[in-house]
């Protein structure tokens, strides 16, 4: 009986509703633009996430990057030469951080790079360790890697990437062709694959040469030194960075109070930060989205309250024939939750739509954006309650209507 009695009550609302089509339209715009703009943004923001996610799955979740920094209270006192990491530090992180699996020392610069009659400036020349395309996890497509004879003797020897044999016009297998580097002759000895695109590197890769460690600090003493290190397993990454804080810290001579003239990052500080950038711009865009359900809400309540008034003899008309307070109230509760549920499914249609438009703007990384069960779960249950709420007082106004005085109104 109860379910027939509300089938019954949300078919007059929609009658209703129906039949006053373009106020309705108005009224629930507010709920429309509010439902679409939130599940839009929270798409927008799942896609991002899901995208950085697998960013950072391709880095690798067990890698570890340290480097000089001159705290900011020191800056201009203490100078960027005397917190360049050194050759020692790098051996003594290695020998006395049981969690760190592999490390390479790494070298960092551009050079002008020339092959025959062919001249390109500012090309990314690596010096690397032994171990650094296993901690990057990039494979030796052609040719062989160096090899500890190639490091401990500083041959002049190099890996190139694919972008580096285009710009240079090299052979497609290069292997024993010899470049100059800055007016240093190497030889290349493999081919080493291209780092992938994504939203840290960009969409196009660059050239590439890698060249050894101890070859690059024979040319360049004074290069800014760093290491990048992998991890057994991703639960030791905490583990390895108090490791490795420990061991700097001991190394520098740094006192209890004295900050740390380093830098150690972890892909956990950076999904860290990420979630707190998404979740400032969740808790902003909820606050933007309820001020427009309070705008869309104080129209329902102004419309239903129009209602009532209009609707006087018809109120009074079916409580003189019997009609409850409790059955009236429920009527008009339920005219002001249908508008806005209605409202609610035309603004998570709407809202698909801009997702759909969203995933083809190009070069966004947005292709995985998509609207939770639970976020329409959401705007329905709220849309719904912001019926009850806002509904209520024109629902019992009506209830509490004379039926002898809304008669007798005109």
């Amino acid at each position: 009986m109860l379910i027939r009695f509300m089938l019954q009550t949300v078919v007059l609302a929609l009658a209703q509703i129906w039949s006053n089509k373009f106020r309705a339209a108005l009224t629930a715009l507010g709920i429309v633009i509010g439902v679409s703009s939130v599940v839009a943004v929270i798409a927008s923001l799942g896609g991002m996430k899901a995208g950085i996610m697998g960013e950072f799955e391709t880095l690798g979740a067990k890698k570890v990057w340290v480097w000089g920094n001159v705290p900011r209270s020191m800056r201009g006192k203490l100078g960027w030469d005397k917190v360049k990491m050194t050759v020692e530090e790098i051996d003594a992180i290695r020998e006395h951080c049981p969690s760190i699996e592999k490390l390479t020392p790494i070298i960092q610069g551009a050079s002008s790079v020339t092959f025959g009659e062919r001249l390109v400036l500012g090309v990314s020349v690596t010096g690397i360790g032994l171990e650094w395309p296993a901690v990057e996890s990039r494979d030796i497509t052609m040719g062989r890697p160096m090899t500890r004879i190639d490091h401990d003797e500083r041959r002049s020897v190099c890996l190139v990437n694919k972008e580096a044999i285009e710009e240079l016009n090299l052979d497609t297998d290069p292997s024993g062709q010899h470049i100059r580097i800055d007016n240093n002759r190497f030889q290349i000895v493999g081919v080493i694959e291209s780092r992938e695109a994504s939203l840290f590197s960009g969409n196009d890769t660059s050239a590439e040469i890698l060249i050894p460690f101890e070859t690059s600090l024979k040319f360049n003493r004074e290069g800014w030194i760093w290491c990048m290190a992998s991890i057994a397993s991703p639960e030791l990454v905490l583990e390895a960075r108090r490791e490795i804080r420990f061991a700097m810290r001991k190394l520098r001579n740094l006192a209890p109070e004295d900050e740390d003239t380093f830098n150690i990052q972890i892909l956990q500080q950076a999904i860290d930060q990420f979630n707190s950038v998404a979740a400032v711009i969740g808790t902003v865009v909820i606050g933007i989205v309820s001020i427009l359900m309070l705008v869309a809400g104080i129209g329902i309540m102004n419309i239903m309250l129009a209602s009532v008034s209009e609707r006087t003899r018809e109120i009074g008309l079916r409580k003189a024939v019997g009609a409850r307070p409790s059955v009236v109230m429920t009527q008009f509760l339920a005219e002001s939750v249908t508008l806005c549920v209605v409202g609610a499914f035309i603004g998570l249609f709407i809202g698909q739509i801009m997702v759909i438009g969203v995933q083809q703007i190009p070069d966004v990384n947005l292709d995985q954006a998509a609207i939770p069960v639970w976020a329409m779960f959401v705007a329905v249950i709220f849309s719904a309650g912001c019926g009850v709420v806002f509904g209520m007082f024109p629902a019992v106004k009506a209830a509490r209507m004379d039926p002898i005085e809304a008669l007798r109104h005109e």
